[in-house]
């Protein structure tokens, strides 16, 4: 079997801190960004939780207590130094 080191974009719940005109202010580890609503087909408010795509787009709205799930495995991967930076490296 051949492993192939892949690269992956991991989305991060980003906790909206205000609403506008067809944006969002998120906040995500205390990095703030403004970013697009064009994708969402729903309506967002203050305190909600989004998925944000690279580019900017919040394209997924999630429901609080899995984004606050997610949001605590991955500081604790963190927290673990550069060993938890790996844990996807082929053997």
């Amino acid at each position: 079997m051949s492993w192939e080191k892949l690269d992956v974009c991991l989305a991060a719940p980003s906790r909206v801190v205000q609403v506008k005109d067809g944006t969002a202010i998120t906040e995500c580890f205390g990095q703030f960004r403004e970013v697009s609503l064009l994708l969402l087909g729903e309506e967002v408010a203050v305190g909600d939780y989004l998925l944000i795509q690279a580019g900017g787009f919040a394209f997924e709205r999630i429901d609080p207590e899995r984004a606050e799930e997610a949001l605590a495995l991955m500081a604790d991967l963190m927290a673990q130094g550069d060993d938890a930076l790996s844990w996807g490296e082929a053997p």
